[in-house]
């Protein structure tokens, strides 16, 4: 199943996608749900397939075209971005830095999220702006102690994040959240794919960048340090992740800063991540107005 969450007359909706259509589910009923970890929280993966149900009995006027969809992320207000750095070897490797023996966790706020189509905003402080692909892992239902062997069943579905980074701020201090927080630099969609139609811990898929076309990064899930299934059981011998929830895992070699010269993105560009079996999150560039 894939869900998708739009703006239609100005307020958020969600679909579920149908190759080139939408089943528009916010117009079969006033008060329906518009966020994915709204419905994990209420009804967790019920109400996944509540939504696929009422999809399947809706009327052909509830349904949309992809094509002119105003997309929003699928879940607007997680209550914890969870994010790794250097949780792929050469990305590691391409930074100057030995292969980790335990996750670099950081984590962003809801305040920097953007949708698909939506521009990654470079602001007037920088020009260092980089891209990062990355598969990022909805939670579905509340973890806490968590054994390795039982995580998957806690991840509701998987998406696409382009963990864009102002890579001078972020090397300001020790501490990287400065960097990965700016307005309008965590892109994160296009829709949310369930759990079930990809590969356990979505692994072994194709992850790529592209920027204005050309192939910058290209690696496949497989080679994280860290798959999914032992970053949740070791998040949760810390804290609990509950319905929502973000885990986004990392990206491969290739960044903007470590090529020579650097590549940095700048307002014009267009930023492709894509991962295979989810899709395309396609980003323009805008600077800051």
């Amino acid at each position: 199943m894939r869900i998708v969450r739009f703006a239609r007359e100005g307020k958020a909706a969600l679909g579920i996608l149908n190759r080139d259509k939408v089943v528009d589910l916010t117009s079969l009923r006033s008060g329906a749900p518009t966020d994915i970890g709204e419905v994990l929280e209420a009804y967790g993966s019920q109400g996944l397939e509540a939504l696929a149900a009422a999809a399947a009995s809706a009327p052909s006027s509830a349904t949309r075209a992809v094509d002119g969809l105003n997309f929003l992320p699928p879940v607007s207000r997680p209550g914890k971005i969870v994010c790794l750095g250097l949780n792929y070897v050469d990305h590691a490797a391409e930074g100057g830095h030995a292969k980790p023996t335990y996750p670099s966790f950081f984590y962003r706020g809801s305040s920097s999220l953007i949708g698909h189509r939506a521009p990654i905003v470079r602001p007037p402080c920088s020009t260092q702006l980089d891209y990062e692909c990355e598969l990022v892992a909805i939670v579905g239902r509340k973890a806490r102690h968590v054994k390795q062997a039982d995580a998957l069943a806690y991840i509701a579905g998987y998406s696409c994040f382009n963990d864009a980074t102002i890579r001078d701020y972020q090397r300001k201090t020790g501490q990287w959240t400065i960097g990965k927080n700016f307005d309008g630099t965590g892109a994160f969609g296009p829709w949310f794919v369930s759990a079930d139609e990809l590969p356990p811990g979505a692994n072994g898929l194709k992850i790529s960048t592209r920027l204005n076309g050309q192939t910058m990064q290209s690696a496949v899930t497989s080679d994280m340090l860290f798959p999914v299934a032992e970053t949740i059981a070791i998040l949760t011998e810390c804290m609990t992740l509950e319905p929502g929830d973000l885990i986004v895992m990392g990206t491969p070699a290739g960044v903007g800063y470590a090529r020579k010269p650097p590549v940095w993105m700048k307002a014009g560009d267009v930023v492709e991540v894509e991962i295979e079996n989810i899709g395309v999150l396609s980003n323009p560039i805008a600077d800051e107005a």
